[in-house]
């Protein structure tokens, strides 16, 4: 504090106290108006989006690890000894059923296929000769001859005997026409023996004739074979492998070498595991009087995209495994683009299980909190709280509540960065997520 005398001797200039007395009479001018504008304004309650948590009857999803296997798996081989010619494909690529994949040299085949058409024109032409010997026909009119020759010996000892016996003729000429029926009677049986054996022979000779012509017939259906085989073609529509012999070896020598691998892929099975207690709420779901099940099935990749077709399941093994208690489950997937290919990994996901009443909670409603959930309620009030939950599975895009929620609790879906427990919210329309079928 200055004292008394030190004051006094203070002057202040006179530039100095007209430039005081003017800041002065400015501040004393200002509006009271203008001083109110300056003071804090109210903030208005941040805008949010809710989903009203309702009750309803959800199939419930389990994904499954699983592994992509042909349906069908085809080995390519030689199975005839040649040189490869030809390959006419590209490795790894898709090829349809008929299409040629290999050439054999076939020079040899053909060869042999030509001698064994030779072959078969000689045997047919042997049967037909055999077909036309008159040898029967001969022996048949020798033995009609000789019956004649015996009928007129007949007659002539039933002329003679009755006049031998009045001395009407010399007994000579009965004992010579006795004799001569005797030789006609010999005469005819040697005849017979002709025409039977002629009739064997004819017809042995026809049958070795007949077994020629099918031999010669069946050699050369094998060296039809044997040329077919050296052109080798798709049995089916499906993806192939690398070739394993290169153009040029010399194949089938001893074994049928195997050239390729051919899997199916369409459609392509879909192998995974389920546990006792999912295998009976399987069953448990099946049509009464139906040997299947019929589920939709999704299949999800390694890179987390969702193949586009859906499966259905089509067998599981006969018995659970003792080991592990679980069961192989075989589906199949439609795969008509040819984007699955066998030995890929994924994840199926099916519904095993049909909860009635469950409580649904938009995925992106949840806010993760040091392993623990909650979701932002709006009360009556349009006062937010945070409320713990406890979750179940997953169903589409929401969660299965068990605990934390009741129905008709609004939950905050957009705006949780905003909102804040305690606060008020103003709630407006947007694009609230709904579960799918409500």
């Amino acid at each position: 504090m200055l004292s008394p005398r030190r004051a006094a001797s203070i002057r202040i200039h006179p530039d100095l106290l007209w430039s005081l007395a003017f800041a002065i009479g400015l501040a004393s001018c200002e509006r009271p108006g203008e001083v109110e504008a300056q003071a804090p304004r109210e903030v208005p309650p941040p805008p949010v989006v809710v989903f009203a948590v309702e009750a309803r009857d959800v199939d419930l999803l389990r994904e499954y690890v699983a592994r992509t296997e042909a349906d069908d798996s085809v080995e390519i081989r030689a199975r005839v000894e040649a040189v490869l010619q030809e390959m006419s494909f590209e490795e790894g690529r898709r090829v349809q059923k008929d299409q040629v994949l290999y050439r054999l040299d076939q020079r040899t085949y053909a060869a042999n296929r030509e001698a064994a058409q030779a072959q078969l024109a000689r045997a047919k032409a042997d049967l037909e000769l055999a077909e036309k010997q008159v040898s029967v026909r001969v022996a048949e009119a020798d033995v009609e001859q000789a019956r004649a020759q015996q009928k007129k010996a007949e007659q002539d000892v039933a002329r003679l005997e009755p006049l031998a016996a009045k001395q009407a003729v010399p007994q000579q000429d009965l004992d010579t026409a006795r004799a001569a029926l005797e030789v006609a009677v010999a005469t005819v049986k040697a005849k017979e023996a002709v025409l039977t054996n002629a009739q064997i022979v004819e017809d042995v000779a026809k049958k070795q004739a007949a077994a020629a012509v099918s031999s010669a017939e069946a050699a050369l259906a094998l060296a039809e074979l044997d040329v077919e085989y050296c052109t080798l073609k798709s049995p089916m529509d499906g993806l192939i492998g690398r070739s394993e012999v290169s153009v040029g070896n010399l194949v089938g020598r001893g074994e049928t070498t195997l050239l390729a691998t051919l899997d199916s892929v369409d459609p392509m099975l879909v192998l995974f595991a389920i546990g006792e207690a999912e295998l009976l709420s399987l069953q448990a779901r099946r049509t009464p009087g139906s040997e299947r099940t019929e589920l939709e099935m999704e299949l999800s990749l390694a890179d987390g995209s969702l193949h586009p077709q859906k499966g259905r399941f089509r067998t599981a093994e006969r018995a659970l495994g003792l080991e592990t208690g679980t069961m192989q489950v075989i589906a199949e997937f439609p795969n008509p683009e040819g984007k699955l290919r066998p030995g890929q990994f994924g994840r199926v996901r099916t519904s095993t299980e049909t909860k009635k009443g469950v409580l649904l909670v938009p995925q992106r409603a949840v806010i993760e909190q040091q392993g623990a959930r909650a979701v932002l309620v709006v009360g009556a009030d349009n006062k937010v709280v945070m409320r713990s939950i406890v979750t179940a599975e997953r169903w589409n895009e929401f969660f299965v509540v068990t605990e934390g929620v009741a129905a008709g609790d609004r939950v905050v879906i957009e705006g949780q960065l905003k909102a804040r427990p305690g606060m008020t919210v103003k709630i407006v329309d947007g694009k609230a997520q709904t579960p799918a079928g409500s």
